[in-house]
């Protein structure tokens, strides 16, 4: 089934040719302009029969929609571990409102809280409802290899700087994405006001309709010492400390 996203050429049986402006993954609903009008017109995907330009049906929910981007995310980032760009790591969490998650592709050291920003390589699965890329030049619907060739395409400097070894997170990658794919993904994000700290990976489902996860625990990834939220780290360690006050001649 071919995707549907904004610039989709669709056919009406009533208004005829018009082109998708915007897509609501969660509802079904889109907005289309037909012909020169001004004002585009809501249709819903599961009620209007609507129909591609070459006659293909229009048949919302025959296969849940992703509402989220991260199971795709992974399997690309998958796909470039195994060519050899390890230090490519991909970090997401929920936005504050718990809505929806967020997601950050990031290069070189693998630092969590300080993490390089580029262009193109974070957003959200608020924005991913309504326009189902990840907005590289990528198009609605593309493999692990399809988005990895456009990543390439749209900052060949940026990726270039995963071009290294890091066998240690890659292995670990590699694991979540066998337990995980292709209706999970994890998250590296945590509140404190949802309970204790987990012990084990938090994982969440990418579309709707899918069961809880039941598979085997998961580690979080390798390095991840602490993440500081309300004074608590988020994963325990076997760090010891000293009290304050008592001598030591250990240079830290």
């Amino acid at each position: 089934m071919k995707p549907v996203a904004p610039g989709t050429v669709i056919f009406h049986r009533h208004r005829g040719y018009g082109v998708v402006t915007s897509v609501n993954l969660l509802t079904g609903w889109v907005s289309v302009r037909f012909g020169d009008e001004v004002r585009t017109l809501d249709l819903n995907l599961s009620h209007d029969e609507l129909q591609h330009a070459d006659g293909e049906p229009i048949r919302f929910r025959r296969d849940a929609p992703d509402r989220m981007p991260h199971a795709r995310l992974m399997a690309m980032v998958r796909e470039l571990h195994r060519a050899g760009y390890q230090q490519l790591y991909l970090y997401s969490w929920p936005k504050p409102s718990g809505l929806h998650w967020r997601w950050h592709l990031f290069t070189g050291q693998r630092n969590w809280i300080e993490r390089p920003w580029r262009e193109g390589w974070y957003g959200s699965g608020a924005d991913y409802n309504f326009n189902p890329i990840m907005g590289w030049g990528d198009v609605p619907g593309a493999t692990a290899q399809e988005l990895a060739r456009s990543l390439a395409q749209f900052d060949p400097h940026g990726l270039a700087q995963a071009l290294r070894r890091d066998e240690d997170h890659s292995a670990w990658f590699d694991a979540v994405c066998e337990a995980l794919l292709p209706n999970y993904a994890y998250t590296l994000g945590w509140d404190m006001r949802d309970g204790p700290v987990p012990q084990h990976l938090p994982v969440i489902p990418v579309r709707r309709g899918v069961p809880a996860y039941s598979g085997p625990p998961l580690p979080w990834p390798p390095g991840w010492a602490r993440l500081w939220t309300g004074g608590s780290a988020l994963v325990a360690t076997g760090f010891k400390t000293n009290p304050a006050g008592a001598p030591s001649d250990v240079v830290r």
